[in-house]
């Protein structure tokens, strides 16, 4: 199909990167978070999410031992080596076990005391991820096609593709959660949703290379198109994060993954 006028292309798509762009998105997708969380009733923190096993407090408690790794690199590497011991009980994934090891941790917090928690963590979490070296950045970090990672996904990123936006996509996600465990509007929108969204579209169109025009309805939504001659696909904006990200089901080209 030929692009649809006010289509951007793919390839003009400005990719989030490293500095001020990729912390200022950060802080924001983390308050759109707490915007939710505030909005959470008593009985929605026991809610079953997409996330097996795990409920919206259980999200939470993984959200807060993430960021306390990535305000510290002494905690980041505690977690990573007790992931490492611990992979057996997960298919051999290490990443797996560090996000139980998340969860166990932090699993005698009220919702209260999580959130709190997790507000005081966040700018130290941010600024860490921005000021890491770029040798430390340019490390590569091996996520093997085991556990709980779809297939057909990259099994190595480097650090600096981590802390610039697979961490904040994981946020972002986890929101999405959040909300349709607990019957809420995610309330996708905003300059840094739209431009997370964005993102994602860029790399998922560029994992599967075909042409496509792609129109994402909500407020962060927008229409994007790849090559000319492809088919036109139409879906809500936080409906085509679930579908990449492995939590729904997708066909044809949203059968090709993106990673979060």
């Amino acid at each position: 199909m030929t692009p649809t006028t006010g289509s951007l292309a793919v390839s003009d798509i400005r990719r989030i990167g490293r500095g001020d762009d990729a912390a200022t998105l950060a802080t924001a997708v983390y308050e759109r978070l707490f915007e939710l969380l505030d909005r959470l009733r008593p009985d929605d923190w026991a809610r079953p999410t997409d996330c097996a096993g795990w409920d919206v407090d259980d999200i939470v408690g993984h959200l807060l031992g993430a960021a306390e790794g990535h305000a510290s690199p002494r905690e980041a590497l505690r977690q990573s080596l007790r992931g490492w011991r611990e992979r057996s009980r997960f298919d051999g994934s290490t990443l797996d076990a560090m996000n139980d090891l998340q969860v166990r941790e932090h699993a005698h917090l009220s919702p209260e005391e999580k959130v709190t928690a997790l507000r005081a963590v966040v700018p130290a979490a941010v600024r860490t991820r921005a000021g890491l070296p770029g040798l430390v950045r340019a490390i590569p970090f091996p996520i093997p096609a085991v556990g709980s990672m779809p297939s057909g996904l990259p099994t190595r990123v480097t650090v600096g593709q981590g802390v610039d936006t697979l961490i904040t996509r994981d946020v972002l996600m986890h929101r999405i959660d959040i909300a349709r465990a607990a019957d809420l509007d995610p309330a996708l929108g905003g300059e840094a949703d739209r431009r997370l969204v964005a993102d994602i579209v860029a790399e998922w169109a560029q994992r599967h290379g075909q042409p496509v025009v792609l129109h994402l309805t909500g407020p962060a939504g927008g229409t994007y198109h790849q090559h000319d001659g492809g088919p036109s696909l139409e879906l809500d904006a936080a409906e085509f994060c679930r579908v990449v990200s492995g939590r729904a089901t997708g066909a044809g080209l949203l059968a090709t993954h993106v990673l979060f």
